[in-house]
C-alpha cells in the first residue's frame, strides 16, 4: 500500500478517534454529564447552568487538551528516539530524559518556584538538556554516536536522576511529599489553558522541525554510513533531533509528570500496522497517542471516582507488558 492510501485510511480513522475519546471524556467523570448539556457548554454557553460550565469549561477541557498535546507529545518523543537508536525499545522514559525534566521540576518546587508558570518548565528543560548532554559525552566513542550505547547509557542516567528524586523528596516538607509523589506518577488534574497554550507551542515547533527531518530519519534506520552516502548530516540531524525532542519531553513532564511508556507503545504499535515510513508514522502516533492518553485519563479519575488515580499508573499497567514483548521478541 503506498503512502498516500496508508494516510487516506489512518488519518481519518485516527482524527475520529480523538474526537470521540475527547466529547466522552467531556461527559464522563464524577458527575456524569448529558451530551446535550456538554453541547450546550462547549456551543451555547448562556443555555447552560454555571455548575456545567465550570466543569465543562474550566476543568474537563482544558485537561482534555493538555492530555491531547502530552500523548502526542510523548508519541512523537518516542519515534524520534526510537528512530535515531535504532531500536523499538527507547523512549523518553526509558533513556532518563523523562527523569531528568522531572528532576529539574521537584528541584524549582523545593526552591519555592513551583508557582511560578515558566520556572517549571525553564528547569525542566534544562534537567532534560543535562541528560542528553550527559548521554552524548558518554556514549560518544571517537567522535561518533552508537546506538546500543546511547540506550545503556540513558538507562544508567535514568537510574541515577530517580535516585536523586527520591534524595529531593526525602529533604522535602511534609506538606510537600505528597503532590510531589502524586505528580510524578502522572497528573492531568491541574491542567489549565495557559498549560495547554504553552505545551501546544512547544509541540507545534518541535513537531514542525521532526517532520521536516522524516525523510532524514528513514535514511538513519539504514546505518549512519549508509545515510552519510546519501547525503544525510548524521551528526548534526542527531543533536538538533534529540534537543528537540528533549524540550517536547520536557514541557510535557513539567505539564504532567512523568507518563511512562506511551512513547514506547505508540509508535511501535503503529509501526506494526503502517511501516517504518516516518512521514505516515509521525502524524498517526501523535493522533494515536493524545486519543490513547485521553481514555487512559478518563479511566483513572472514574475507576474509584470521586478519587482519581496518577494516569501514569494506568499506562505503565498496560504498557510494562507491552514492553517485556517487544523485549522477548527481540531476543
Amino acid at each position: 500500500m503506498t503512502l498516500g492510501r496508508k494516510l487516506i485510511i489512518a488519518l481519518p480513522i485516527l482524527s475520529l478517534a480523538a474526537v470521540l475519546a475527547s466529547l466522552i471524556a467531556l461527559g464522563i467523570g464524577s458527575e456524569y454529564i448529558p451530551a446535550r448539556d456538554v453541547a450546550a457548554a462547549l456551543f451555547r454557553p448562556d443555555t447552560a447552568s454555571p455548575e456545567v460550565l465550570i466543569i465543562i469549561r474550566e476543568l474537563r477541557l482544558p485537561r482534555i487538551i493538555v492530555g491531547l498535546l502530552v500523548g502526542g507529545g510523548l508519541a512523537l518523543a518516542g519515534i524520534v528516539f526510537q528512530a535515531l537508536l535504532r531500536n523499538p525499545l527507547a523512549d523518553p522514559y526509558i533513556l532518563g530524559v523523562s527523569s531528568g525534566a522531572a528532576v529539574g521540576v521537584v528541584a524549582a518546587s523545593l526552591l519555592g518556584l513551583g508557582g511560578v508558570f515558566w520556572a517549571s518548565k525553564l528547569f525542566a528543560f534544562a534537567g532534560a538538556m543535562t541528560t542528553v548532554i550527559i548521554v552524548f559525552r558518554i556514549a560518544r566513542i571517537k567522535e561518533r554516536l552508537y546506538p546500543h550505547t546511547m540506550l545503556l547509557t540513558g538507562v544508567i542516567v535514568n537510574a541515577f536522576f530517580s535516585a536523586a528524586i527520591m534524595f529531593f523528596i526525602s529533604i522535602a516538607r511534609s506538606d510537600q511529599i505528597y503532590s510531589i509523589f502524586f505528580w510524578l506518577m502522572g497528573n492531568l488534574a491541574l491542567s489549565s489553558m495557559s498549560e495547554a497554550l504553552a505545551v501546544g507551542v512547544v509541540f507545534v515547533v518541535v513537531g514542525i522541525i521532526v517532520f521536516y527531518h522524516a525523510r532524514n530519519m528513514n535514511l538513519l534506520l539504514g546505518g549512519d554510513e549508509s545515510a552519510a552516502s546519501l547525503g544525510v548530516e548524521v551528526e548534526r540531524t542527531k543533536l538538533v533531533l534529540f534537543v528537540a525532542a528533549s524540550a517536547l519531553t520536557a514541557v510535557v513532564v513539567s505539564a504532567a509528570g512523568v507518563v511512562g511508556f506511551v512513547g514506547l507503545i505508540i509508535p511501535h504499535m503503529l509501526r506494526m500496522v503502517l511501516g517504518a515510513d516516518h512521514r505516515a508514522l509521525i502524524p498517526t502516533s501523535v493522533l494515536f497517542g493524545g486519543a490513547f492518553l485521553v481514555i487512559a485519563d478518563t479511566a483513572a479519575r472514574t475507576i474509584i471516582s470521586p478519587l482519581e488515580l496518577p494516569v501514569g499508573v494506568l499506562t505503565a499497567i498496560f504498557g510494562a507488558p507491552f514492553f517485556i514483548y517487544l523485549l522477548r521478541r527481540d531476543l
